[in-house]
């Protein structure tokens, strides 16, 4: 690794980990990047989840504050997360690299109508089920399903994920976002340790993009938990289009 792939993957990295701090979407940075340096597709998701992972980390400190009551919440999804991304990331090892292809579009660009539709959607479902303040099995169900494709590839992880919690739980869109940040760090962190155990590694990559997202964790919580309910729906929205339009062309 030269000097100057080095400088690219620390940068991604953290730009990644800003994303991934406010919204998620962090690896439509960091993965391409990898591509562009000769880096196959397995080889780079790999890499590029075990860097992340220090930035969620990050990411979720950066909105301690945010989480300050919901720690039975965060414990009652937590175990969705974990079993959905150990199996996400044993998808990924195990089916063809084009399985998801066209599926994963169609699911961020449905995230980012239920992001648009969360207020009209979130109050029927608190008239239908009483707002249950965990979600109920619906948020669990919803929390593994992010889990598997956050595993597997995990660009927009944090747009679905921002979706469901919003639509299910009666809370406030930062409070959310903390435990966005949390549960999508779990993810990660699972199916890092299926990587590390199970397939190679590009360290050098990892660690380049592990120092950024890090950095960048701290900047978009330093920011982002500042943002209002409307423009943080914005962004969320912003970034999935965008996301979904990228993978569709590629």
């Amino acid at each position: 690794m030269d000097i100057w792939e080095a400088a690219a993957l620390l940068a991604a990295g953290v730009v990644a980990g800003a994303i991934n701090a406010v919204v998620g979407s962090g690896t439509l940075v960091t993965f391409p990047t990898l591509l562009a340096f000769g880096y196959p597709p397995v080889l780079a998701n790999v890499s590029n989840n075990i860097g992340l992972v220090p930035g969620s980390v990050s990411g979720a400190w950066a909105y301690r504050r945010e989480l300050a009551g919901q720690k039975a919440r965060v414990l009652r999804l937590a175990g969705a997360s974990a079993s959905g991304g150990l199996l996400g990331a044993i998808a990924l090892l195990v089916l063809p690299e084009s399985a998801f292809d066209a599926i994963v579009p169609a699911l961020i660009l449905l995230a980012v109508a239920l992001v648009l539709l969360q207020p009209r959607l979130s109050r029927l479902v608190a008239k239908r089920e009483g707002a249950p303040a965990h979600g109920g099995v619906a948020a669990i169900a919803a929390v593994f399903g992010c889990g598997i494709y956050g595993g597997y590839f995990g660009a927009a992880q944090g747009v679905l994920l921002m979706a469901f919690l919003g639509i299910l739980l009666d809370e406030q869109m930062q409070r959310l976002n903390a435990v966005k940040n949390v549960l999508a760090g779990l993810v990660n962190a699972v199916a890092a340790i299926v990587f590390v155990l199970a397939s190679d590694v590009a360290w050098g990559a990892a660690a380049m993009i592990a120092i950024g997202s890090t950095a960048g964790g701290q900047l978009g919580g330093m920011y982002g938990r500042r943002l209002p309910p409307v423009a943080l729906r914005g962004i969320i929205v912003a970034v999935g289009t965008i996301a979904a339009v990228r993978l569709l062309v590629t």
